[in-house]
């Protein structure tokens, strides 16, 4: 079994993808008051037919190649360390070294089978973290317990950079006091023996079975990184060009923001993989389907749905298909974050921000037909979104939501009863004020199907009378989007995004009052109240906290601050010539089993 990618938030997972827009109602005239041609409507894709492993009885070769592709129309960053790394697409580049610690069973519970397990005694509040004995990392030094320790050492130091330092690291006895400077070492971790933790809790809750409350899935190289400061961490090229893994492969040339070249780890703790080599190159969105077809590649990391027409069909390839750990939204500048407040920065809800009325936001979201986006853009391999629990975590989606099903006229009610009324005639309307009411929306640069589908939503939000334009008059590019969101740069009130959620469905990594990564600043006592109760003690009654999930997402439903837009069906191309592929979200294959059936990709 393959191991899973731990962290809650991968943080904007595959943002290029979230670009989708059109306009009109069904059942209106297919010409749009846009003046844009409307798309045709695409044959619908049967999601549940898509295999999640690959068939190939050919005979393997002897080592070889895989040329893996990373779709981004923008140079990654290079931060390869899972405390430090703030993007999907430096996640998908260390899914070949992976440093984790734990495998999953089904739910996406932890499991056994990895280099590291857990004991949980419920009743003193601690979990004791075992390790393998053996295990070694790429440079063929011994795996530790030091080195499952260090990594809560870096998140929690006070010059920690990163932005994992959260509510739930909190949850950790001595973590706060450490962070703090009060305390040099975290009271709450002892080191029982070199294979052995044990961490002491404020809380337990079911989330720790999901390695949530506080419990870190990776091992961190201490002999490797302990003579680098933490705040030079980030920086070091320790990180940025020779790191030491424990996957299955080990960095072994890197060319910043274009290609990383993997070397088979002879020390991996499954075996050596099958295969010697992986390249991996960025790739723009708008090259890699002939690329694909060409022979050029074996995989595709973060496809586009947009782009499967045009791959589906290509006799070199199998398309694989799986639901995604993640959704994409709109979220509404809010408030601002703020670094002084509290133990480590909160959130700070502005009671006068521009899209403060709950009616106008819910008015935004009604106006926005994502039901024929869905439909005609991606043909099935997205859905419309009610909620922001994806339908994957069944026992604690919600189903009996509605969400924000496109009603333009709805949009306008609640436009009127808010009091933004057309004043001037223009068919635009004003604020509260009688003021001009412009909407800057942040949205990522992708390819010309984005650019023309966001026409079309412009174009939904100006029919119920909204002036909503672009910040910078543009679609951002990836780093610059993100720079912009995270900074709550004043040009922006409303931004289109996307959440991978991990395997921990809990939402307080996203949505908490210190979690930095609730770029909506959204904030209130019956938030804090409701996320508190998903992972409470009391919650480790099933009953009582499915009914915390669905009391939660009632509640961002009525208030949203974001609000979802589309669930997602991830695809992913794979040349024939690969074997022993297997992705599916339980029994998927460990990529050290991974063959090939010939010296180059398949034409």
């Amino acid at each position: 079994m393959k191991k899973k990618n731990w962290f809650l938030v991968t943080m904007l997972l595959a943002l290029a993808l979230v670009l989708a827009a059109c306009s009109g109602d069904k059942g209106k005239d297919k010409e749009s008051s846009s003046g844009g041609e409307k798309p045709k409507d695409e044959e619908k894709v049967d999601t549940s037919a898509f295999p999640t492993a690959v068939e190939n009885n050919d005979e393997a070769i002897k080592g070889g190649t895989l040329q893996v592709a990373l779709v981004n129309d923008s140079p990654f960053k290079g931060i390869f360390s899972t405390e430090l790394y703030e993007d999907a697409y430096d996640s998908e580049i260390m899914a070949f070294a992976s440093n984790s610690l734990f495998d999953t069973k089904e739910d996406f519970l932890l499991s056994d089978t990895g280099i590291g397990s857990i004991k949980v005694d419920t009743d003193n509040k601690k979990v004791t973290v075992k390790i393998k004995k053996d295990v070694k990392w790429s440079d063929g030094e011994p795996l530790t317990i030091e080195d499952v320790i260090y990594p809560y050492e870096i998140i929690g130091h006070k010059d920690y950079t990163g932005i994992r330092y959260d509510g739930d690291f909190k949850n950790i006895v001595g973590a706060s006091e450490y962070h703090s400077g009060k305390a040099k070492t975290i009271s709450g971790l002892k080191k029982i023996d070199d294979q052995t933790l044990e961490i002491s809790f404020k809380k337990l809750s079911p989330a720790i079975y999901n390695c949530g409350d506080g419990l870190w899935g990776y091992a961190a190289p201490k002999h490797y990184l302990k003579d680098v400061a933490i705040k030079d961490l980030i920086k070091s090229d320790k990180i940025r060009k020779t790191p030491v893994t424990l996957g299955a492969f080990k960095f072994d040339k890197i060319v910043n923001g274009e290609s990383v070249q993997f070397l088979a780890n002879e020390y991996y703790w499954k075996g050596k993989p099958k295969i010697d080599k992986i390249v991996l190159t960025t790739v723009p969105s708008t090259q890699i389907s002939e690329g694909l077809k060409a022979g050029k590649y074996d995989l595709a990391t973060s496809f586009k749905s947009t782009a499967y027409d045009s791959v589906k069909d290509l006799k070199n390839l199998t398309v694989l298909g799986r639901p995604e750990l993640a959704y994409s939204y709109i979220g509404f500048k809010l408030g601002k974050w703020d670094s002084k407040k509290g133990e480590s920065g909160e959130n700070v809800t502005d009671p006068n921000a521009k899209m403060g009325d709950v009616k106008l936001r819910q008015a935004f979201a009604y106006a926005m037909d994502v039901e024929q986006v869905a439909a005609e853009y991606y043909g099935g391999l997205r859905t419309r979104a009610n909620s922001l629990i994806p339908p994957v975590f069944s026992a604690f989606y919600d189903d009996s939501l509605t969400g924000f099903k496109y009603d333009p006229e709805k949009a306008i009610k609640l436009l009127d009863e808010a009091g933004y009324k057309d004043v001037d005639g223009d068919g635009l309307r004003e604020d509260k004020n009688g003021k001009k009411l412009e909407i800057k929306l942040a949205a990522m640069a992708g390819d010309d199907k984005d650019e023309a589908m966001m026409q079309f939503y412009l174009q939904n939000w100006k029919d119920v009378g909204l002036n909503v334009v672009l910040t910078t008059g543009r679609l951002i590019e990836f780093n610059s989007f993100y720079d912009k969101v995270k900074a709550d740069d004043k040009d922006i009130d409303v931004y289109q995004a996307a959440w991978g959620t991990g395997t921990n469905p809990s939402p307080g990594g996203i949505y908490a009052r210190d979690a930095s990564f609730s770029y909506s600043r959204f904030t209130s006592p019956e938030l804090d109240k409701l996320l508190a109760n998903i992972d409470s003690p009391e919650a480790i009654d099933p009953e009582v906290r499915g009914k915390a999930f669905k009391d939660w997402q009632n509640y961002m439903a009525e208030q949203a601050p974001v609000f979802p837009i589309y669930y997602r069906t991830e695809i992913m191309p794979v040349n024939k010539r690969v074997k022993n592929y297997n992705k599916d979200w339980v029994n998927y294959s460990d990529i050290n089993e991974l063959e090939l059936t010939a010296d180059a990709p398949i034409k």
